[in-house]
C-alpha cells in the first residue's frame, strides 16, 4: 500500500473529529450545560409567575465542600509526587527527578490553580483534562558591543544565533610600507551592533476545558485510544508564529464555531461580550485548530502508528503537520470510574436529582409560609372598598358596608411533612457523596455522649467517600501527568542547571539519569487524623534519639537524614509547609555530615615517616615483649603444674604402698593367730 497524501489523511482525520464531536454532544455537552446551571443555581425551567422560584444548591454545596478536603491532601506540601529507584544506584536520581517535577509543577506552572481547576472539571463535568508539552520560545535581541578585537569579531561572525547589523573599524596601530608607499593597520578595534537569537524551551502544562477534548468514543482508557484531539481556537497572528503559512491559514479564518459554542457562551453568560463581531486587524481572527493525537497508518506499511497532526478548520481536513509520536500529552481524572469507560461519573450525577426535589420541597414550604402569612382574601363583590383592600399599609383601614363581608383564606401549613423530608434527604446526599458534617468536622451536640471510639468511627466513615475521589484521582490523572513530564524532561531539558531546590542551590542534569523510575503519587491519605499521626512520628522520632545517642551516628538501623526526615514530616503535618525554616533537607544533613568527617580527616597531623616506622617497630617491640612474657609464663604455669600433678602421684603411689603394707602385716598376723590356735590344738593334753 502506498504512502498516504494529505488529502487522503485529512479525510481520515476529518472523520475522526466529526464522529468524535457527535458523540460528546449527544452524549455529555447536554449534561455539561446543565451541570454549570446547576452548579450556578439557575432557574430550573418550571417556575410558576406569582410562586417561589428558589432553586437549591445541593449540587454546588457538594461540590464546593470536596473541594478544600481534596486540595488539603494533595497539597499539603509542595511535593506532589516523588519517583521512587528500580536499583539502588538511583535513589539519588530518584530523589532530584522527585524535586525537579515537583519544581516544574509549582514554580513555573502555578500548581495549585492547575490542579484545584482540574478536580474541580473532574467533579463537576465528568472529566478533568490537562495538556503538557515542551514549548520552545525564540526570543530575538539587539546588542552593541565596543573596543571588540578581530579575534572577538571572528568569534561573534562564527556563531549561528548572532547576525551582524552594523559594523564600524577603527584603526588603533598602523605602519608604512615601503614598498608599497601604503599605510597598514597593525591593529584595529570593531563596533558593532548584532541581532542575537536566543532559543529557549520549557515544559508548559495547561487546563484543557472539557469541552475542548475529543476522544474516540469507544475508549476505556488514553493508552487504547485510537484518537484524541485538543479543539481549540486560535488567531491567525498565533499560528503564523508557529510557523504556518499564512495565506493557508488566512482561507480559513472566521469559521470559528467555538465562539458560538454554547459550552463556552453558557460559561460567560454572566459578561455582555459581544459576538460574531471580525476584529479590526485581519491578523486576530479565529481560526479553528485541531492538534490530534491518533493511530494511523500513513506509511502504509500495514500497522498504524501513533501521530501527531495538527490541522484547521471547523472539520480539520486541512492538514498543516504531520510527525510521528511517541507519548500521550493528556491526562485525563474522573472522581468515580466506571468499568471499561473513560469517563466515570460526577458530583454532579449522584446528587442532581436531590437538587430537583429539594428545590420543588423548597418552593412548596416558602408558598405555604407565603399563605400563612400573607393569606389570600376573599371578599363580597360592591360591599367591600377594594382599593382599600389593595392597599397594604400597615394599620390601614377597609371599608365595608356591613360586617363579615371579608374573609383570609388561609392556607394548610405543610413544615411539619416537609421539614423530615428534607432531612431525609440530606442524608441520602451525604450517603452518595461522603461529605456531612462529620467530614467538615462535628459540632458541639454532635459530640455529647459519644464515646471516643463511637466519634472516631463517625469521622472515619464520612472520609471514606473523600479518600476514594483522591486515590482515584491520584492514580489516574495526576500519576499519568507526572510521568508525562518526567519523561518530556528525559527527552527535551537534558542541559545541566543550577535549581534552588530545598531551600538550597544544587546542580541538576536529567541526562544523567539512565533509568526509569516507579511513580508514587504524595497524597495525604491515611486511616488516621493529623493529630494521630504526628503522635506516631513523635514516637518514631523519640526512638531514633536513644538509638542514635546508643549506638552513634554510625548505626546501622537509624541516620542523621532519617531522623530529619522524620522532624520535617511532624512539622510538614502540622501545617507548616516550609520545613525549611525549622530543620535542614535530609540531603544537607547527610552532605554536612560529609564534610564534616572529611575535614576530621584532613585536620589530622601529619606525621614523620621515620619517627612512623620507629613507633611501629617500638609496638612491634613491645608486642614481642609481651608475647615472650606470656610465653614464660605460660611455661612456668605448665612446670608448676607438672611439678604438682608429679608430687600427687608420688603421694598416691606412697599411700598405695603403704595399704598394701597395713594388709600385708593383718595378713600376717591372722595366719600366724590361725597357726597358733592348731597347734595349740594338737597339742596332749597332761594327764
Amino acid at each position: 500500500m502506498a504512502k498516504m497524501d494529505d488529502y487522503q489523511l485529512g479525510s481520515i482525520v476529518s472523520g475522526e473529529i466529526t464522529d468524535a464531536l457527535n458523540h460528546f454532544d449527544s452524549e455529555y455537552t447536554e449534561e455539561r450545560l446543565r451541570a454549570l446551571d446547576f452548579y450556578l443555581g439557575e432557574p430550573l425551567g418550571n417556575e410558576v409567575e406569582g410562586r417561589s422560584a428558589v432553586v437549591d444548591s445541593t449540587v454546588a454545596d457538594s461540590v464546593e465542600a470536596i473541594m478544600p478536603n481534596l486540595m488539603r491532601v494533595f497539597t499539603s506540601n509542595d511535593k506532589y509526587v516523588r519517583f521512587a529507584p528500580r536499583a539502588a544506584e538511583d535513589v539519588e536520581a530518584a530523589e532530584q527527578a522527585s524535586d525537579y517535577v515537583n519544581y516544574i509543577i509549582n514554580q513555573r506552572n502555578d500548581g495549585y490553580k492547575l490542579l484545584h481547576t482540574f478536580f474541580k472539571d473532574a467533579l463537576l463535568f465528568r472529566m478533568g483534562v490537562v495538556k503538557f508539552f515542551y514549548e520552545e520560545k525564540e526570543q530575538v535581541d539587539e546588542e552593541d558591543y565596543n573596543g571588540l578585537s578581530e579575534d572577538e569579531l571572528v568569534m561573534l561572525m562564527n556563531d549561528p544565533d548572532v547576525e551582524i547589523v552594523e559594523q564600524s573599524e577603527t584603526v588603533m596601530e598602523s605602519a608604512y610600507n615601503d614598498d608599497t608607499g601604503e599605510t597598514v593597520p597593525l591593529r584595529s578595534e570593531y563596533d558593532l551592533t548584532v541581532r542575537v537569537t536566543r532559543r529557549e524551551g520549557e515544559i508548559k502544562v495547561i487546563n484543557v476545558p472539557p469541552e475542548e477534548f475529543l476522544v474516540s468514543r469507544h475508549a476505556t482508557s488514553l493508552e487504547d485510544a485510537h484518537f484524541m484531539a485538543h479543539r481549540t481556537s486560535l488567531t491567525v497572528s498565533e499560528l503564523v508564529a508557529m510557523g504556518y503559512d499564512r495565506d493557508i491559514v488566512e482561507k480559513h479564518a472566521g469559521e470559528n464555531e467555538l465562539d458560538v459554542d454554547r459550552e463556552v457562551n453558557n460559561r460567560f453568560q454572566d459578561l455582555e461580550a459581544a459576538t460574531g463581531v471580525d476584529p479590526a486587524d485581519p491578523t486576530l481572527r479565529s481560526v479553528i485548530y485541531h492538534e490530534c493525537i491518533m493511530n494511523v497508518d500513513f506509511d502504509g506499511d500495514g500497522i498504524a502508528e501513533r501521530r501527531r497532526i495538527c490541522a484547521i478548520g471547523s472539520d480539520g481536513a486541512e492538514i498543516l503537520h504531520n510527525e510521528p509520536w511517541d507519548h500521550i500529552p493528556f491526562a485525563v481524572a474522573s472522581p468515580i470510574l466506571m468499568p471499561h469507560r473513560l469517563i466515570g461519573r460526577s458530583i454532579y450525577d449522584m446528587t442532581e436529582d436531590l437538587q430537583v426535589i429539594k428545590t420543588t420541597l423548597m418552593r412548596q414550604y416558602l408558598d405555604s409560609v407565603y399563605s400563612s402569612t400573607l393569606p389570600r382574601i376573599a371578599a363580597v363583590e360592591g360591599a367591600v372598598n377594594l382599593d382599600d383592600l389593595l392597599d397594604a399599609q400597615a394599620g390601614g383601614v377597609i371599608r365595608v358596608r356591613q360586617p363579615g363581608m371579608i374573609q383570609p383564606l388561609a392556607g394548610a401549613s405543610v413544615g411539619g411533612e416537609i421539614r423530615p423530608l428534607m432531612d431525609y434527604l440530606d442524608t441520602v446526599k451525604e450517603q452518595r457523596t461522603g461529605m456531612s458534617r462529620a467530614s467538615q468536622g462535628l459540632d458541639a451536640n454532635s459530640l455529647q455522649s459519644s464515646t471516643a471510639s463511637a466519634v472516631s468511627a463517625t469521622v472515619r466513615g464520612a472520609q471514606i467517600k473523600l479518600e476514594s475521589y483522591a486515590r482515584t484521582m491520584a492514580e489516574t490523572g495526576v500519576k499519568d501527568l507526572f510521568k508525562g513530564i518526567l519523561a518530556l524532561v528525559l527527552k527535551h531539558d537534558t542541559n545541566e542547571k543550577m535549581l534552588r531546590l530545598n531551600n538550597s542551590f544544587v546542580p541538576i542534569n536529567p541526562a544523567e539519569w539512565k533509568s526509569q523510575f516507579d511513580t508514587i503519587v504524595q497524597v495525604g491519605l491515611g486511616t488516621t487524623d493529623d493529630e494521630t499521626k504526628i503522635a506516631f512520628l513523635t514516637q518514631i522520632a523519640a526512638k531514633q534519639e536513644q538509638i542514635l545517642m546508643q549506638l552513634g551516628a554510625d548505626n546501622p538501623l537509624v541516620s542523621a537524614p532519617q531522623y530529619a526526615n522524620t522532624l520535617r514530616s511532624i512539622t510538614e503535618i502540622g501545617g507548616f509547609k516550609d520545613a525549611d525554616q525549622f530543620f535542614n533537607p535530609p540531603q544537607v544533613v547527610a552532605q554536612t555530615l560529609a564534610m564534616q568527617k572529611q575535614q576530621a580527616a584532613q585536620q589530622q597531623p601529619q606525621q614523620d615517616p621515620a619517627l612512623m616506622m620507629a613507633q611501629q617497630k617500638a609496638q612491634m617491640d613491645m608486642q614481642l615483649a609481651q608475647q615472650k612474657a606470656e610465653a614464660e609464663i605460660a611455661l612456668k604455669r605448665e612446670r608448676m603444674q607438672a611439678e604438682i600433678e608429679l608430687e600427687r602421684e608420688k603421694m598416691i603411689m606412697e599411700m598405695d604402698i603403704r595399704r598394701q603394707e597395713l594388709e600385708a602385716e593383718a595378713q600376717l598376723r591372722v595366719a600366724k593367730a590361725v597357726t597358733d590356735a592348731e597347734i595349740s590344738t594338737n597339742l596332749p593334753r597332761a594327764q
